[in-house]
């Protein structure tokens, strides 16, 4: 498969523009939603997945804090405003297809609601381990 036989990368392909704002280029969903996945900048530890519109982007972009939709309250919420646990923003990027924002941030405090460094500090899952194949070469087909 090349890249121009891929359905879902040649839309996105069609609707870039080099002048485009990185707002622009996100997919958002039917909802009109971002999934921003916030990560330590120094460290790499995952701390929370978030949700932003249009505008909620345009800000974390543009104001150095992280701005969510919430969408269960309906409205934006600046991290730490009212716990004092603020997300300060180092970088960010769009992933490969444009539809995840990934946020560094620095965090002050714990960045989620129950009190916990991450949001994924709560419960960890059984798994089975996986191991790549030896007789694979490595970057080889999918």
């Amino acid at each position: 498969m090349t890249y121009r036989d891929d359905e879902e990368l040649e839309r996105d392909v069609e609707g870039w523009a080099p002048d485009a704002t990185a707002v622009d280029r996100a997919a958002f969903n039917a909802d009109g939603l971002l999934p921003a996945v916030i990560q330590q900048w120094d460290t790499g530890e995952v701390l929370m997945l978030g949700w932003m519109d249009r505008e909620a982007m345009r800000r974390t972009l543009s104001e150095g804090r992280v701005t969510f939709w919430s969408r269960s309250r309906q409205e934006y919420w600046r991290k730490g405003d009212t716990s004092g646990h603020a997300q300060y923003v180092r970088s960010a990027a769009l992933d490969c297809d444009a539809d995840t924002l990934l946020v560094q941030v620095e965090q002050v405090g714990v960045a989620c609601h129950t009190g916990t460094r991450t949001c994924f500090d709560g419960d960890p899952l059984q798994v089975v381990v996986g191991a790549p194949d030896p007789e694979q070469p490595a970057g080889g087909a999918r």
